[in-house]
C-alpha cells in the first residue's frame, strides 16, 4: 500500500467505522474526556465532540500542518503529553498501519492509563498483513484487549456507514484497558 505524504487529510475507511461505533454509543459521550491520537481530519473526534464529548485532537508534531493544541509523537515524552488533562476515551483510528510504530503507540498509550487508570483505548485498524500483531506488546505494556465485532454497531455493511466508501475492507475494532486498572 503506497501512503502519500498526506495521508494524515484523507477520511479513512477505518475512521469511518470508528465514527459509526461513536454514533452507536453517543449516548454514553456527553461530558465524557477524549483524546483522539493520530487525529488527521479527525472524524471520530469531531464526531465526539458533537455528541457532547469534550475533546483533545493530536497529532505528530513532525508535521507541519497538525493540530497546535496537542502535539504528540508517539513514545515521547514531551510536555504536552504530560501536561494532558485526565481522558476517559482515548480514540485513535488505523493508527496501527506501520509495524515500527506499534511499541511507541502502545508505550503511549500505556503511559495515559497509568494517569488514568479507567480510560479506554477505542481503536480502528485495518489488517495489511496476517502477519502483523499487538498481541506480544500488549502483554509487555501490560494491557487487555477486548474485540468488538463489526456487526454488533453494523459496521459490516457492503458500504460504510451509509455512504459511498466501500465497506470491503478488513477492518477490525477493539478496546484496549489496563490488564489491572489500579495496579501495576
Amino acid at each position: 500500500q503506497m501512503l502519500h505524504s498526506q495521508y494524515g487529510m484523507y477520511v479513512w475507511p477505518c475512521a469511518v467505522v470508528l465514527a459509526q461505533y461513536l454514533w452507536a454509543h453517543r449516548g454514553s459521550l456527553p461530558g465524557k474526556r477524549v483524546l483522539e491520537i493520530g487525529a488527521g481530519v479527525s472524524l471520530p473526534g469531531v464526531l465526539a465532540a458533537k455528541c457532547g464529548a469534550k475533546v483533545t485532537l493530536s497529532d505528530s508534531e513532525e508535521l507541519p500542518q497538525c493540530l497546535q493544541n496537542c502535539q504528540l509523537t508517539w513514545g515521547q515524552l514531551s510536555p504536552e503529553l504530560l501536561a494532558l488533562a485526565p481522558v476517559d476515551i482515548i480514540l485513535g483510528s488505523d493508527v496501527f498501519f506501520d509495524p515500527k510504530d506499534f511499541e511507541d503507540i502502545l508505550t503511549t498509550i500505556y503511559f495515559l492509563m497509568e494517569k488514568n487508570p479507567q480510560a479506554q483505548f477505542w481503536t480502528t485498524y485495518q489488517v495489511r498483513s496476517a502477519d502483523w500483531s499487538i498481541e506480544a506488546l500488549l502483554c509487555k505494556w501490560k494491557l487487555k484487549s477486548t474485540h468488538i465485532p463489526l456487526h454488533s454497531f453494523g459496521a459490516d455493511k457492503e458500504h460504510l456507514a451509509s455512504s459511498s466508501l466501500p465497506g470491503r475492507h478488513t477492518i477490525e475494532m477493539m478496546i484496549i484497558s489496563l490488564a489491572q486498572p489500579g495496579g501495576t
